[in-house]
């Protein structure tokens, strides 16, 4: 539990990172494309296994790590900018709302067995994701603004059921130092070649920000997939009870940090979320 516990926190930690490069005005993209570097370097650092990239190419997760690494970098930057158009509310339910894309791959394709209590502390989880963040008057976003939450919603949620699949079918456990490397490495390669095409049009200019907060992205990143893969190794739960927890807690906590952090208004409904937030929980972990 003590993992799950700890990809929570750093998970949190990411939307409170990308509100704050709206408020230092750090430019997103070469921020994340840092973040990635230092996410691969922490992870070949810390891999039980001395890294061979010849061998770790011949890994049956290898060519899966590569396209999922590719997507990440897609995904992280709709979460930037839903969290700096539409807040960081927003951007979190959008984000663990996703969570019954992952659920539901564990009970079709692994014949994952939940209880009553379990099935119903996931619909309450969902009810307290939209009522712990919605805004006063509904979900502070336009139409035209729509589109980001969703491609969040969909993105979160196919990087969630490709984490648990690699988890179950290909990674040993020694493997997932390397393994989380090798998604940030990746993503890190497709970043560049991305601000590479724009240095064409536009010559690029060091920033100390920029790179200052990918560091301090880079980090927590890291440790939110590593902490989640070793809750999904270690735990005695199924996978959906796993993503349920990970998920609302999230939420409960960067609900509670956009109003200590950022002052946001906390309505009747956002506390109605919490203790609906709260009840998931223990209806989840405890049947």
């Amino acid at each position: 539990m003590i993992y799950l516990v700890l990809s929570v926190l750093c998970t949190s930690f990411l939307f409170v990172i990308f509100k704050l490069f709206d408020v230092f005005k750090i430019q997103t993209l070469y921020a994340i494309v840092v973040n990635y570097v230092v996410a691969c370097t922490v992870g070949l650092l810390l891999s039980e296994n001395t890294f061979h990239f010849e061998e770790t190419t011949e890994k049956s997760w290898f060519w899966g790590a590569v396209a999922l690494g590719m997507f990440f970098i897609l995904v992280f930057n709709l979460m930037a900018k839903t969290s700096q158009v539409a807040g960081v509310s927003v951007a979190s339910v959008a984000t663990k709302m996703s969570l019954v894309i992952p659920v539901i791959l564990g009970v079709v394709l692994y014949q994952e067995k939940l209880s009553g209590p379990q099935i119903a502390g996931i619909f309450l989880a969902l009810a307290a994701v939209y009522f712990a963040s919605i805004k006063n008057g509904g979900m502070a976003i336009s139409k035209k603004t729509l589109i980001l939450p969703l491609l969040v919603f969909l993105g979160s949620g196919i990087i969630d059921a490709s984490i648990k699949y690699f988890e179950t079918d290909h990674l040993e456990p020694d493997e997932v130092s390397i393994f989380s490397a090798m998604l940030f490495g990746f993503a890190a390669i497709s970043g560049f070649v991305f601000i590479g095409v724009k240095a064409i049009k536009k010559p690029l200019k060091l920033n100390f920000k920029n790179v200052l907060g990918g560091i301090c992205l880079g980090i927590p990143n890291y440790f939110s997939i590593f902490f989640l893969l070793r809750a999904l190794q270690a735990s005695g739960l199924e996978s959906a009870a796993i993503f349920t927890l990970n998920n609302v807690a999230i939420v409960m906590l960067t609900t509670l940090l956009g109003i200590v952090l950022f002052k946001e208004k906390m309505s009747p409904k956002n506390w109605g979320g919490i203790m609906l937030a709260v009840a998931s929980i223990i209806l989840v972990a405890l049947f």
